[in-house]
């Protein structure tokens, strides 16, 4: 643009020579107006190159404080995008936290649920719901009957059917509180638990066992006729039973 000018500028100075030249031929007053017409088409020459190369220059500095500006923007945005991003971390990590506690929690829950809640059992040819403490009651002190300490089951036994009066458990926990007894020679606490048994339950799997266990503790009290009469009873009411079976020889045996 500064060649093209000082080309122009030139040019210009040649033309003035050149007119200046021509202008002793004429009179003075044109030679004036024509160096006053060729410097006022100089300067308008000048000042629209001035104005061009202004134009330019502005146009050049608005476009450097626009990529300047671009590059600030560039830069908060990279900031703003590395700070969500470290938010979402965090946030997925609280979550999976989150989740990870509440499946901990659910799984305590459940076990803690799974303490009360009801599970099916078979006892003495019967199936029934019981509580998790009330099976575990029972087999705890079934357990102790069957190591032959027989004083510890009775008490473990009595404390169960205090506990659970109205539980399934109750007639085979009379039952085996009966043998406990009769074990440790107390005959008539025995006979009184099998008899409670027999009344409660009469046809229950242990009852013609427990009418047979009557008759012996009687026989242990020297009731010979009493034991008599409960296995004559037996064989009537449970002949079929096994404990009839073992009856009918006692019977034969006390004749």
């Amino acid at each position: 643009m500064r060649l093209k000018l000082k080309a122009i500028v030139f040019l210009l100075a040649c033309a003035w020579v050149a007119s200046a030249a021509q202008a002793a031929l004429f009179e003075d007053d044109e030679a004036r107006k024509a160096i006053l017409d060729l410097r006022q088409r100089v300067e308008a020459m000048r000042q629209e190159t001035d104005q061009s190369l202004k134009s330019t220059q502005e146009e050049k500095d608005a476009l450097g404080r626009g990529l300047l500006d671009l590059q600030r923007q560039m830069e908060q945005l990279k900031t703003s995008v590395a700070a969500l991003r470290g938010e979402n971390e965090k946030l997925l990590r609280d979550l999976s936290d989150l989740q990870r506690s509440q499946k901990d929690q659910t799984q305590v829950l459940n076990e803690r649920l799974a303490q009360f809640e009801p599970i099916k059992v078979q006892v003495d040819g019967i199936e029934f719901l019981a509580d998790p403490a009330e099976k575990r009651d029972f087999e705890s002190a079934l357990v102790v009957f069957k190591k032959g300490d027989f004083v510890n089951a009775q008490n473990a036994l009595v404390g169960f059917v205090g506990r659970y009066p109205l539980s399934q458990y109750v007639p085979s926990a009379l039952f085996w509180l009966g043998n406990a007894q009769y074990a440790s020679r107390d005959y008539k606490e025995a006979i009184i638990n099998f008899r409670a048994l027999i009344s409660r339950n009469p046809d229950h799997l242990r009852t013609p066992e427990a009418v047979l266990s009557v008759a012996n503790c009687q026989l242990e009290l020297k009731d010979s006729k009493g034991a008599r009469k409960t296995l004559t009873d037996l064989v009537k009411a449970y002949p079929q039973s096994e404990a009839a079976l073992a009856a009918k020889e006692r019977l034969t045996s006390l004749k």
